[in-house]
């Protein structure tokens, strides 16, 4: 067991994917923001509901379809409750953090935002986060504007304060940097956002998985997170809307379950969270999302939290004693979130990953989906490696030795000394 009270010997036997060997070497993965591997009890209840339950939900009298119906919106209830909403109708099922974010410039921005209107985002953002607004902002007029960040990996606050006037319309913000690992001052940044009279969405999807985040105390207006990045399926994901935005909001795209009554003119919408999620939803994703959340409150967020940031700080310890390695993000005790990014002087990223790889350790080499990040940071691209509750000291350990096997393959200049395994 852990000091952090994680038994991640437990943990991992109920995630099967662990048992593999990768190259004759024990699967170390350590990809987790990009997505996490699921526990049995996700599987068995996939399998479970296909075998047992399998009907579409809200149209039908037959007892599938009312088990579906029940097991659908239970877990729109248990996904409320995870993120401190009082409401489940304030909680619509997407695809993922992408779609919710499209979701709100869709849905709100093109219906709300006007010519001068200013909409903030920051230099760490991840191009879901992005995208959006820039379609967003040339279809109503509004200008997009940056939040800084600081050598240290840090948003620039004071520039924070300044850019944040009564033209900004929204604030559009990262909880956690998916390079980075720094986790924002949201809560700081609500409360300035509030006071000038701006919305706020907060992009979760590497903060939710990984600490206890309530959105009434915070009080954003709305929240995106990807099941997939929680140990739930892919193509699940959730949007959190304060009920009165959401009330007020045009869906973005149509068909049936969304509806009242339709007529040849035009139609008449359901409430929320119905009519945005037109058509046959992700039903088994969504089920499968309602277990990894209870399998991450049995855990404790907090606990999770504890355990990440140690493996964090063994990591960047390991790391920076390491010559020809850099490091990137907040160091000197500043909390972070369990992500880390780093390079080899004189390696590619890829060629450092494909060597890890070829001794069974699992990460991320690119530059992540965060190209005006990685322009700030004066690289093409970095290594990352990421954790969830079922990684373990030894596993750092297993990186720290393959960046060893890369410096023999490489050689302290960067050219390669031997062949790759």
């Amino acid at each position: 067991m852990s000091d952090t009270g994680l038994d991640t010997a437990s943990i991992r036997r109920d995630f099967p994917i662990l048992k593999r060997e990768i190259g004759g070497h024990p699967l170390t993965y350590l990809d987790n923001a990009a997505t996490t591997q699921k526990p049995r009890a996700v599987i068995d209840a996939l399998v479970d509901f296909y075998e047992h339950h399998n009907a579409n939900v809200h149209r039908g009298v037959h007892t599938l379809s009312e088990e579906a119906t029940a097991l659908y919106e239970g877990a729109r209830v248990k996904a409320a409750g995870f993120l401190g909403a009082c409401d489940p109708g304030s909680i619509i099922f997407t695809r993922g953090t992408t779609e919710s974010i499209n979701l709100v410039a869709q849905g709100w921005a093109r219906q709300n935002l006007r010519s001068g209107d200013e909409i903030l985002l920051s230099e760490m953002e991840h191009h879901s986060n992005i995208i959006p607004w820039q379609i967003a902002a040339r279809e109503t007029g509004a200008v997009l504007r940056y939040i800084p960040v600081t050598d240290e990996g840090l948003l620039d606050m004071d520039e924070a304060g300044r850019m944040i006037t009564e033209k900004t319309a929204l604030l559009a913000l990262t909880h956690t940097s998916n390079v980075l690992g720094t986790i924002n001052p949201v809560a700081d940044l609500i409360r300035l956002a509030r006071s000038r009279g701006a919305l706020v969405l907060l992009d979760a999807a590497q903060g939710v998985p990984r600490q206890p985040l309530d959105v009434t105390a915070l009080d954003c207006d709305f929240l995106a997170c990807s099941g997939h990045k929680m140990l739930a399926p892919t193509g699940i994901g959730v949007l959190y809307g304060k009920p009165e935005l959401l009330e007020r909001m045009e869906p973005p795209s149509g068909g049936g379950g969304m509806i009242r009554q339709v007529w040849r003119e035009g139609a008449d919408w359901r409430e929320p969270p119905w009519r945005f999620e037109p058509g046959t939803p992700d039903i088994s994703g969504a089920v499968g999302l309602g277990v990894a959340l209870d399998y991450l409150s049995a855990l404790g967020l907090q606990r999770v939290q504890a355990h990440e940031a140690a493996l964090t700080r063994q990591a960047l310890r390991g790391l920076e004693a390491i010559p020809g390695v850099t490091v990137y993000g907040p160091s000197g005790g500043v909390a972070r979130g369990g992500v880390v990014s780093f390079n080899v002087d004189g390696v590619h990223p890829h060629d450092v990953a494909q060597v890890l790889d070829e001794v069974g350790v699992a990460v991320r080499a690119g530059h992540h989906c965060c190209q005006l990040l990685m322009k700030r940071l004066g690289v093409a691209a970095t290594v990352r490696l990421s954790f969830a509750p079922y990684n373990d000291a030894a596993d750092v350990e297993r990186l720290l030795r393959g960046i060893g096997r890369v410096k023999e393959v490489f050689g302290d200049d960067g050219e390669q000394k031997r062949a790759l395994p």
